[in-house]
């Protein structure tokens, strides 16, 4: 075992060991240690899929061009490091190899919130942590041609079992929402979520309601308490962020607005939907011009017109 990989397997291993330990003050390195050693596996799956190369050129994180003396030039590496998390999905890609770039995503999410809010994390936090991370290091092994239940030996099957537990957990919470009308498409399908702490482990305060406009919430993970605003409003965001992302960088129309009855970003306009998921506001089309109208285009004044008719009613007034 190669000393790259072996600080993989050591990094998950005590990551696990810190979790089953169930101590709070132990939460953080958990997640730390858990986490190093994901990126590391990261590393040296993409150290073998070039082996004859060296390590240092593929884990690199900065290169600049320099002359090569001859008149044209190479590419040296900036400093010292390497690639992160922010960084291993594009180099995955480079190297055409396929990883889920979504859950890879929120890891790097993840740790970083349980960095910044939190001194010691809950244990569910963790959970989540791990839990999360499971597609992404099923994916490693099975790149790197590896058994995770021989090479990380009992800490694979508490990583099976945290999955388990998770799950579990999850559908409790879900469960808590099954009688909320949404009134949305798009909500009804989305994965609700904490806005404080990002977890999906929010479970409705009083599980008989049935209005999405009272469907106010407890995050398990964080301990926070949630109005149905934010929870719809932080839900949605999350729901289209790739979307979202995609219209800003290509110039088309993004999926969510802010609606201009409530003013909270929760006006959807995708596929067949239109209308905002909290208040139920609708837009038509422009009473005078017949443009159909969104809230980028309506009157601030008057939803029944569009900026420009409405400006040009109130000149004749």
């Amino acid at each position: 075992m190669d000393k790259l990989f072996k600080n993989a397997i050591d990094s998950i291993q005590l990551g696990i060991e810190d979790y089953k330990a169930n101590n709070a003050k132990r939460a953080l390195s958990a997640v730390r240690n858990f986490y190093a050693g994901v990126l590391l596996l990261a590393k040296e799956v993409l150290v073998r899929a070039a082996p004859n190369a060296d390590p240092e050129e593929i884990l690199g994180a900065k290169y600049k061009p320099v002359s090569d003396g001859s008149g044209g030039a190479k590419y040296e590496k900036v400093a010292h490091n390497t690639i992160d998390f922010n960084q291993i999905g594009e180099r995955f890609n480079d190297f055409g190899l396929r990883i889920d770039r979504v859950a890879l995503n929120d890891l790097n999410r993840i740790r970083n919130d349980i960095e910044h809010l939190y001194t010691n994390a809950p244990h569910e936090t963790v959970l989540e942590a791990i839990a999360k991370a499971f597609p992404v290091v099923v994916d490693l092994f099975r790149i790197a041609d590896e058994q995770p239940s021989i090479v990380l030996g009992d800490s694979w099957q508490i990583m099976l079992d945290v999955r388990a537990v998770y799950e579990k957990e999850l559908e409790a919470c879900r469960r808590t929402f099954e009688n909320v009308d949404w009134k949305s498409a798009s909500l009804a399908e989305a994965a609700l979520l904490c806005p404080e702490c990002k977890s999906h482990l929010v479970e409705q305060t009083d599980p008989t309601n049935t209005d999405h406009q009272s469907a106010n919430a407890h995050c398990r993970a964080c301990g926070e308490k949630i109005d149905s605003e934010e929870l719809i409003e932080a839900t949605l965001d999350a729901h289209f962020a790739a979307e979202g992302h995609f219209a800003v960088k290509d110039g088309g129309d993004p999926p969510l607005y802010n609606c201009p009855d409530c003013g909270h970003e929760t006006y959807v306009i995708w596929e067949d939907e239109n209308g905002c998921v909290l208040c139920g506001c609708q837009l038509g089309e422009c009473g005078m011009c017949s443009a159909s109208l969104t809230p980028d285009n309506v009157s601030a004044e008057n939803n029944n017109f569009c900026g420009y008719c409405d400006n040009l009613l109130s000149k004749d007034d």
